[in-house]
């Protein structure tokens, strides 16, 4: 089956992200800058050389959660861009601490709590402006498909 993990990309601050996404969800972190890509990157302007090319922090369970830097003179908009990473824990202690965690410095959007489809469930976007749902489906919920 294939894997589907998320890139997620920003504009400069990759590094200081899958660093933050680590301390929270654990894992291993690879990152390559684009001044580490042998030959080609002789002729980069330092501007681009320092920021991240590739970075991903591997969480418990083999997911991956990419982040890269964008060239500096592109820039990046998540105003409505229309997706949530979204996170299914193992318990809904465990969500909990990912959604006070991640919303640290962030905005909450929906409160964590019980709902209809999830034993526990809440919606932020964290102080990279990425937006999550963390949750926990339990006995009865129906978040996971």
């Amino acid at each position: 089956m294939p894997a589907v993990n998320p890139c997620l990309i920003f504009e400069g601050n990759a590094e200081e992200a899958v660093t933050f996404y680590q301390s929270v969800l654990g894992g291993d972190v690879r990152l390559v800058r684009y001044g580490d890509m042998g030959p080609a990157a002789a002729d980069m302007p330092d501007a681009i050389k320092n920021r991240v090319a590739y970075s991903g922090v591997t969480v418990p369970g083999g997911d991956i959660i990419m982040c890269m830097d964008c060239p500096p003179d592109q820039k990046v908009s998540f105003a409505d861009a229309g997706y949530s990473v979204s996170i299914e824990a193992d318990s809904a202690a465990e969500a909990e601490r990912y959604f006070t965690e991640l919303s640290a410095g962030g905005q909450v959007f929906m409160p964590f709590g019980k709902t209809e489809w999830a034993d526990a469930f809440g919606m932020l976007v964290d102080k990279f402006s990425i937006s999550w749902m963390i949750g926990y489906t339990g006995s009865g919920g129906t978040m996971s498909l």
